[in-house]
């Protein structure tokens, strides 16, 4: 592997996968696994230790790109562009990259609910949407949001296009699935968390509705918003003070811009 910064040491990347060959053409992982594409999204699979990879197709280029190198056992089916897009989604930027690996083992709820005031619990109420899932855990990380939580029937799965929005994301932020929301709510509540719940309508803006201590920011789907019952499930509502101009944010924009507004209170 070609090093492109002369003088700088790369990081050794973890791999597990096994010789490369065949699965051309399908577009799609086989069963109990998932399919990454993209430098940011592959690489951060490769140093994450909690993942068993599978496969890795790649271009020289791609492979050289990377900021770590790869075990030298490592087998890797080299491939050119053209072919590597037949192995994503439509039109999807794999960037010379392709790794098809486990999903992620399944994180608990309680595991994550820590009461660090400083790392806010962010609740997606059917945000469906993979392109703003994946965002709104780029922005979790860069915030040091302790997880993002989400009803498991509405929500996507993991997959190649969340991880390529999460931008490596996906490998860093815890990411909660449970049955009931409601009850998960009660669980936050629990813990200690001020559950508060981004709406339009909100008389309070998000600066006066947050405490100091360890706070759940409630986001609902585009359009519909948050359902009554997770409403009635929040401490407080809250809105961001945009302007008239605009009737509302993108819920990944809006994401960024509470967690921002949390990271800046003082505790």
């Amino acid at each position: 592997m070609t090093n492109q910064s002369e003088g700088k040491p790369k990081r050794a990347l973890r791999g597990r996968a096994g010789r490369m060959q065949g699965g051309r053409g399908s577009g799609r992982a086989s069963t109990g696994a998932v399919r990454l594409w993209g430098r940011h999204a592959v690489e951060a699979a490769l140093l994450n230790p909690e993942r068993n990879h599978r496969k890795l197709w790649a271009t020289r280029e791609g492979v050289a790109a990377l900021s770590g190198e790869l075990p030298a056992d490592f087998k890797v089916e080299w491939a050119q562009g053209a072919d590597l897009a037949r192995l994503v989604a439509h039109d999807a930027p794999h960037q010379g990259l392709v790794l098809e690996c486990d999903a992620l083992e399944d994180v608990y709820l309680g595991d994550v609910l820590h009461g660090d005031p400083a790392r806010p619990l962010i609740v997606l109420d059917q945000v469906t949407d993979p392109h703003n899932v994946g965002a709104i855990l780029r922005s979790a990380a860069a915030f040091n949001a302790c997880a993002i939580l989400t009803q498991d029937r509405h929500a996507p799965p993991e997959s190649g296009t969340v991880a390529k929005s999460a931008s490596g994301a996906l490998e860093i932020v815890p990411w909660v699935r449970v049955v009931n929301l409601a009850r998960a709510l009660e669980e936050v509540a629990e813990a200690g968390y001020w559950r508060i719940g981004l709406a339009g309508q909100a008389e309070a803006t998000l600066a006066e509705a947050l405490p100091s201590g360890p706070v759940a920011l409630v986001l609902g789907a585009e359009g519909d918003g948050m359902r009554h019952n997770i409403t009635q499930h929040c401490d407080a509502l809250a809105r961001l003070p945009i302007s008239e101009a605009m009737e509302s944010l993108n819920v990944s924009n809006a994401a960024a811009v509470a967690l921002y507004a949390t990271a800046m209170r003082v505790l």
